[in-house]
């Protein structure tokens, strides 16, 4: 079975779908990626034994562009004659599914992981409506990655049974061997925190994703501002590269670097390190599908904080694994920070109970079996 896998930039296929196409390969599927290009696309093909194709793909409205982009990704699926197009992002999928369409590929398959369209108003929200529903409309199944996800589209998207969830939700499960906490000791966090500039005694809070609006950091830098006036001996760390399309507040920048308390370590190849300095991890975004770096914190047995919205209340039980709160809420950060802070016996018990979470229900080769389970379930006719 060939497949082509499509995503709008090299970073959902580098990072957050890393190890799928791999294991793919080594089960028998030829596997062909596409997106737009970047200095990691070597790395890519080399890790996952994949090809890459480039495609002019961008994450911004441009009609011209995206008619462009179109017309190539149409001469590309003539050209690789794959039996399934996978598309993964919003622009990647209205352009795949719809040159897919046109080319009468057998399989078409739209993994949805984050919809835009809830944060917008206006005429955007309009248009962000049309263009998820004529991915939909194209696509054989849309695979949202969170069940609540799956609710919101079938109530005010598109209400049909090609939308399903695979398992109990995620783009690539979590690889539980290499976030594992056992792997690190005390003197690794010891030297973490050193080469950061932390006291070892303090206690870190800690982010990883875009340092972008929507991912809630103008209120995560100004609650943290609030807490380190109660509380002298405690971090921020921030791990992630500056998003210019959805930029911060220029109050929350200059907040960044100003605080000696906030460090700012742009983005990382391996996040574990980080994550083991870590005391709390906090994640207070807008809009989700199933957030890879929760899941990753969580396996890494640490307590959560996260906003009370789509694939985080699927990952986070309140009270049991960690803390759900408010979006947009600067106090509501601070109140569980201060508890979590403030209660070392109760991060300790929720930090076990996140492990186990993802132990029980997200471990990635179990995942990657289910997602080969549906390519050959749904794809048994096309040869």
């Amino acid at each position: 079975m060939k497949i082509l896998r499509i995503s709008t930039v090299p970073h959902s296929l580098n990072l957050l779908l890393k190890g799928q196409f791999r294991y793919l390969t080594s089960k028998g599927f030829e596997v062909k990626v596409a997106s737009s290009y970047d200095g990691t696309i070597p790395e890519l093909e080399n890790r996952e034994n994949v090809r890459h194709y480039s495609l002019p793909l961008n994450r911004t409205l441009n009609p011209l562009k995206d008619l462009k982009a179109l017309f190539k990704t149409i001469q590309l699926i003539n050209k690789l004659k794959p039996d399934v197009v996978h598309t993964h992002s919003p622009k990647a999928g209205i352009i795949g599914m719809m040159a897919a369409y046109l080319c009468r590929v057998p399989l078409k398959i739209h993994t949805v992981a984050g919809l835009p369209v809830v944060e917008e108003r206006g005429l955007k929200k309009t248009i962000l409506i049309g263009v998820e529903r004529m991915t939909y409309f194209c696509s054989d199944y849309v695979l949202p990655n969170s069940i609540n996800q799956q609710n919101y589209i079938l109530k005010k998207l598109y209400n049909h049974k090609k939308v399903q969830v695979i398992g109990k939700g995620s783009s690539n499960g979590i690889d539980l061997e290499y976030f594992d906490p056992r792997l690190y000791d005390e003197q690794d966090v010891i030297t973490v925190k050193e080469s950061l500039g932390i006291p070892s005694e303090n206690l870190v809070l800690c982010f990883v994703g875009r340092l972008a609006h929507y991912k809630g950091i103008n209120e995560l830098v100004e609650a943290f501002q609030e807490l380190n006036k109660i509380y002298k001996s405690i971090n921020l760390l921030l791990v992630g590269p500056f998003e210019e399309l959805n930029p911060l507040d220029p109050k929350s920048l200059s907040i960044i670097e100003n605080n000696k308390n906030i460090k700012s370590v742009g983005h990382q190849n391996d996040i574990r390190p980080f994550l083991i300095a870590s005391d709390v991890f906090i994640f207070p975004s807008y809009r989700e599908g199933f957030p890879q770096s929760l899941m990753q914190a969580a396996a890494m047995q640490l307590p959560c904080i996260a906003t009370d919205i789509n694939g985080c209340n699927e990952i986070i039980e309140h009270g049991e694994t960690g803390f759900l709160i408010e979006p947009k809420s600067t106090s509501a950060i601070i109140t569980a920070t201060q508890t979590l802070i403030e209660d070392r016996k109760l991060r300790t018990k929720l930090a076990a109970n996140s492990r186990k979470n993802m132990e029980d229900n997200f471990e990635q080769i179990n995942f990657w079996n289910k997602i080969i389970s549906f390519y050959r379930s749904n794809g048994k006719n096309i040869h």
